[in-house]
């Protein structure tokens, strides 16, 4: 019995083994009515198939097979791995007769997609609710798609992927704004919405082409809409559209600044070609080429071509007038070579460029305030073993007062180091002699004042003048009874000029004529000084207890001689004269008004003097961790004039006084000058100039000036206040920076500073009788209304006219990924207004107004 049941349960443990065996095997063909589903928690390989290209790895919760229609379902946690694509979501099937997965997102109880489909591939993250991919075709069909490229996203309602590189998207909207991106906020703060858009992908780059395209701000559509748009994806510099940006001028109407094209050329170049058109006919065209070379050289070319159109047709207001500008900025790499630089810095401009502007940033920036224009090219050459460094120049000055330009084509200075006349004997240099330094050098120059019609023509070549001139200095100085610093010094001056002039009075015409005679000219001259200098220190203290300590006094007195020839005599030449209309004898300078300067006439002996002050007091101060702190009253005084022994009237000279200070911890610094005549001045009714006197003693004021500025700022009249150990209660998503006390009122810092400005200045040129006043207040400043709100703004009060000069204001919203900044200038000779939308990030940082491109800032906008 035993062994009859013993035989009977391994015969059926060998059937359930077999069976076993058997049930893993899967048969060639199975009854059409046939279903085998299995349930399995294990992760599954599927063979690889002919319509596979690469295995097929499937990972889920729950995994089902229906192997009569060739489908493959995963439940919870599903996942996906073919090739470099894997995708995770709540719901995968797959057709392997069709070669289509489908991958859906997780729902809650209502079908709506709570978690959302996660395709990863060539490193890309994309996020859909529905995802549909053919492994035959590689085509995909994907709904609402979320797709990060650079520093944006893109959300759209449906696309198509045709390829590895072109994506098709319908109902699309594309932004740049962080909490969207990292999901701190489920609506954007700001896109750009278009209905078909194109993403083409290729291995170093990609970029999103569309049609007509509309900003949305806060959900809400904007009148901002372009025909298409174009938006490079790449860490290289992209050719683009640029977006101007709009305002409206008084006297030019209503304007687009700043529409252009951008296009890199090659590594080391790119090139911008901007616009500005105005409704009243202006127009303006703005070239810019840059350049760069790593370790050698940077700059840019650019310029400005335009018309300004004012008034109407046909009227007497109208008038229409051409403008130019041409700039060039070229630096040399200090690195490049250290014995030959090369630079420049070139900006010419049309006489009435700045009055007849038509780029509204030079109204905004105060260029249109400029009244002379400078430009300049260096080319400098230094030796290693040689003391001598040789620099060429080009210069151009104009002036726009007068309508003059002074071109100086070239100069060269070949300056020679200082060096010592005599070697030290014992190696520390003592005495007149050993201390004895020589400095010298030669300068060439060419150079002509013209007017703007005449530059590179005839006329100009005429009156250019050419000049040498030779300049050595012998100079020392020795210690004299341990205190007194004694020095002595030689000036030698050697010109020579292509130019001399005669004069004399012409009774036709009833003027002084002044004829230009060619021919090589010169002179020489020289002058020598002594001086002896000291150094003086008193010192005030106050009794203790005191809240002064003590009030320290230094002084720098010093007495020197000059003596020079008198060059006006006749055995030098230099000079000649004329009879001038009422028959008297005039001296006048055959070098006047030359390039190399004129020589001085009258003997000088003349004995100078300047004292140098600087007043400090110490005070008690407990803040200071030494318990005392200096302040500084005068940080310089100084008094200076001259006595002429050799003068025979007014051997006085006028006397100089200057001083400089600061108050309030440095913060408010005044700067003053004084001008005092010791001779007295008198006027003859009628008459403007006046009369100076032998009367010595009268002291009268011929020039005053005083500029004073002082910074105030939130920081100097409180400390910064940490609101965050103050208040536990912060702001939410995009308001970090608000706290929040207990009755929830909001607290943030409001900083702001404000420059003072103040200046006024009283001058009497020739002793005139009407002296010249100005006098003006001048404010910049900005102010935070809150940590998203700025205005700031500047203005020029003349206290002369009693009228406002220049005036601009501005305001300035931060809205996280975009600001949004208007500025206005309300009165004066340009009356404008500009308004901009700048997108934080760089891939649209430029997107409604073009802000300056650099090589540091390579992606193009649009």
């Amino acid at each position: 019995m035993v062994k009859t049941v013993s035989k009977n349960i391994l015969q059926i443990l060998i059937i359930l083994i077999f069976n076993s065996f058997l049930a893993q095997q899967t048969p060639e063909k199975l009854p059409e009515n046939a279903v085998n589903d299995t349930i399995s928690r294990k992760d599954t390989v599927v063979v690889k198939k002919e319509s596979l290209e690469d295995v097929l790895r499937t990972k889920a919760d729950v995994q089902r097979r229906d192997f009569q229609k060739k489908m493959i379902y995963l439940n919870r946690n599903a996942q996906v791995k073919y090739q470099d694509m894997q995708i995770d979501a709540d719901y995968i099937s797959i057709d392997e007769q069709k070669n289509i997965m489908y991958a859906r997102g997780k729902q809650d109880s209502l079908g709506k997609i709570i978690e959302p489909v996660i395709t990863t591939q060539a490193g890309k993250v994309y996020e859909t609710t529905e995802f549909q991919y053919n492994t035959k075709t590689r085509q995909a069909i994907a709904f609402n798609a979320r797709t990060e490229e650079n520093e944006g996203v893109i959300v759209a309602n449906k696309t198509k992927k045709y390829n590895d590189s072109v994506f098709a998207m319908k109902r699309a909207i594309y932004t740049t704004d962080d909490y969207f991106i990292k999901k701190k906020d489920t609506a954007a703060d700001y896109y750009l919405r278009a209905s078909n858009i194109k993403l083409v992908k290729t291995r170093n780059k990609s970029s999103i082409i569309s049609g007509p395209i509309q900003m949305y701000i806060e959900e809400v559509p904007t009148p901002l809409i372009m025909p298409f748009a174009i938006l490079p994806f790449s860490d290289k510099r992209s050719a683009g559209i640029l977006i101007p940006s709009f305002g409206e001028r008084q006297d030019v109407g209503f304007f687009l600044n700043g529409l252009g094209y951008y296009q890199p050329i090659g590594e080391h170049f790119d090139l911008k070609v901007l616009a500005d058109i105005y409704t009243k006919g202006s127009w303006n065209l703005r070239p810019e080429m840059n350049y760069i070379k790593k370790y050698r050289y940077s700059g840019n070319f650019s310029a400005d071509i335009g018309t300004m159109v004012r008034g109407i047709k046909g009227l007497d207001n109208y008038g229409k007038t051409g403008t130019y500008r041409i700039a060039w900025r070229h630096t040399q790499d200090t690195k490049a070579n250290p014995f030959l630089t090369f630079s420049a810095s070139v900006d010419v401009v049309s006489t009435k460029f700045y009055n007849n502007t038509l780029n509204n940033n030079y109204i905004l920036n105060q260029n249109v305030l400029n009244t002379q224009q400078n430009s300049t090219v260096t080319l400098t050459k230094r030796f290693l073993k040689l003391p001598v460094t040789i620099t060429g120049t080009a210069s151009y000055s104009q002036n726009f007062a007068t309508g003059l330009s002074d071109l100086r084509l070239p100069q060269m200075n070949i300056a020679i180091n200082q060096f010592y006349l005599f070697g030290s004997k014992t190696g520390v240099r003592s005495g007149l002699l050993e201390n004895l330094t020589v400095n010298t050098g030669i300068n060439l120059t060419n150079f002509v004042q013209t007017e703007e019609g005449e530059l590179f023509k005839a006329a100009m070549w005429d009156k250019m003048q050419t000049g040498l001139r030779n300049n050595i200095t012998l100079g020392t100085n020795t210690t004299v009874a341990k205190y007194f610093t004694f020095s002595l010094g030689a000036n030698i001056d050697n010109a020579l000029t292509t130019k001399t002039i005669d004069k004399f009075y012409d009774p036709i015409q009833n003027k002084v004529v002044t004829e230009t005679n060619k021919g090589v000219s010169g002179y020489s001259t020289f002058s020598t000084t002594a001086s002896i200098q000291t150094t003086l220190y008193g010192m005030l203290n106050f009794k203790k207890g005191s809240a002064i300590e003590a009030i320290r006094h230094m002084m720098t007195p010093s007495i020197g001689f000059t003596y020079s020839p008198d060059f006006g005599g006749s055995g030098f030449g230099y000079f000649r004269n004329y009879y001038d209309a009422n028959g008297a004898l005039t001296p006048y300078s055959i070098f006047e008004g030359g390039i190399i300067g004129s020589p001085s006439s009258g003997l000088v002996g003349a004995l100078g003097f300047n004292i140098g002050n600087n007043v400090e007091m110490k005070v008690r101060s407990k803040k200071d961790s030494t318990g005392v702190k200096k302040i500084k009253l005068f940080e310089s005084l100084n008094l200076a004039g001259n006595y002429n022994f050799a003068a025979k009237d007014h051997p006085f000279s006028i006397i100089t006084i200057n001083g400089q200070s600061s108050f309030f911890n440095n913060k408010l610094s005044v700067n003053t000058s004084l001008s005092l005549d010791p001779y007295r001045i008198i006027y003859i009714p009628g008459q403007e100039a006046g009369i100076r006197t032998e009367n010595f003693g009268h002291f009268s004021v011929q020039g005053f000036n005083v500029q004073m500025s002082y910074p105030l700022s939130s920081e100097i009249f409180g400390e910064k206040t940490d609101y965050s150990k103050k208040y536990s209660k912060k702001g939410e998503i995009r308001n970090e920076n608000y706290y929040f006390d207990d009755d929830n009122y909001a607290h943030f810092d409001q900083a702001w500073t404000l420059n003072v400005n103040a200046n006024y200045a009283y001058t009497r040129s020739s002793a005139s009788r009407t002296p010249t006043k100005l006098a003006s207040v001048g404010l910049d400043g900005s102010i935070k209304l809150t940590p998203y709100w700025n205005i700031n703004g500047s203005t020029h009060y003349d206290m002369v006219t009693q009228q406002l000069a220049y005036t601009r204001i501005g305001f300035s919203r931060d809205q996280r990924s975009f600001t949004i900044n208007f500025n206005w200038v309300p009165f004066g000779q340009y009356k404008v207004y500009d308004f901009f939308i700048g997108i934080k990030a760089n891939i649209l940082s430029d997107a409604l107004k073009y802000k300056d491109r650099s090589f540091t800032q390579p992606n193009a906008p649009f």
